[in-house]
């Protein structure tokens, strides 16, 4: 596998894998790889004759008083982890190569309709961070293909969008959320979590469930399927900043509508945590 830190050298072996007409499948990550990025490599190669990854940690998309400081850097095992999963080349810039102007100034993508919402709510200025980088590396690699996770729905969702709105000829693929065995959802902050946290973590996806089973069952009183979602969070030490019912476009949902997402993000001590889970009847 390639490792490839700037710029000209990624354009140049791109443009060499292009002219000999294959396909390419791009996973961008911000690093400390489990094995929900893994899994979108292993993906990608099914459907493409070559895969490119990222690792950039992103400093745009992170607020003043976030862990952009604390965030595993794990570069060498990340390489290891992307080779043995048949990677070809992995970009790993610098934030100078990314921005050599600096941040300040610098111009912006923004999905104005689903940006403020939800998390980005909590999260100000997050989104546009997601989406400008995303399109700096779409417009570096130029995909024909690029995967997600759909852990982070709403992420999933305004990348779609943009894409859509720009006309970028690229297949958006999301990739099911990876899954410990007693249901929390893989996500480098995992590693945050004490011992007693980690035990009760996996309350957000079971409460999620409960949501979703009731929803199932004909219930359509959002907001009090939601408030006693938030109490049973509460109860399990969760700090909730919302549990929410959202149509498949994140709007409100109608009571004659068929198909749901219900998303979560609390915080379990000083992790944030996320989650989801979409249902059809």
């Amino acid at each position: 596998m390639l490792t490839i830190h700037t710029i000209p050298e990624l354009r140049a072996q791109l443009a060499e894998w292009r002219r000999a007409g294959q396909r390419i499948a791009f996973v961008p990550t911000m690093g400390n790889l489990h094995r929900g990025h893994l899994e979108l490599a292993r993906r990608g190669r099914q459907m493409a004759d070559r895969v490119v990854s990222s690792v950039f940690v992103n400093p745009l998309q992170f607020g003043p008083n976030e862990d952009f400081g604390r965030y595993p850097r794990t570069l060498e095992q990340d390489k290891a982890a992307l080779a043995e999963v048949g990677a070809d080349l992995l970009f790993a810039p610098t934030a100078q190569e990314v921005y050599p102007r600096g941040m300040e100034g610098l111009a912006k993508v923004s999905v104005s309709s689903a940006s403020n919402i939800l998390c980005g709510h909590f999260r100000p200025g997050h989104f546009d961070g997601v989406a400008t980088v995303v399109s700096i590396l779409f417009n570096l690699v130029q995909p024909d293909a690029a995967l997600f996770g759909e852990k982070d729905y709403q992420q999933l969702f305004i990348i779609r969008r943009m894409v859509a709105d720009l006309h970028m000829p690229i297949d958006i693929i999301g990739i099911a959320t990876e899954r410990e065995p007693d249901g929390l959802a893989l996500s480098s902050r995992n590693q945050y979590l004490t011992e007693e946290q980690r035990q009760l973590a996996p309350e957000m996806y079971a409460t999620l469930r409960e949501v979703a089973d009731k929803l199932r069952a004909g219930r359509r009183d959002f907001p009090a399927l939601c408030y006693t979602g938030v109490k049973r969070l509460e109860a399990s030490h969760f700090r909730p900043q919302y549990l929410e019912v959202r149509a498949p476009d994140l709007s409100e949902p109608k009571r004659d509508s068929k198909e749901f997402v219900i998303l979560a993000a609390a915080y379990l001590g000083k992790t944030r945590l996320i989650d989801n889970v979409s249902l059809s009847i």
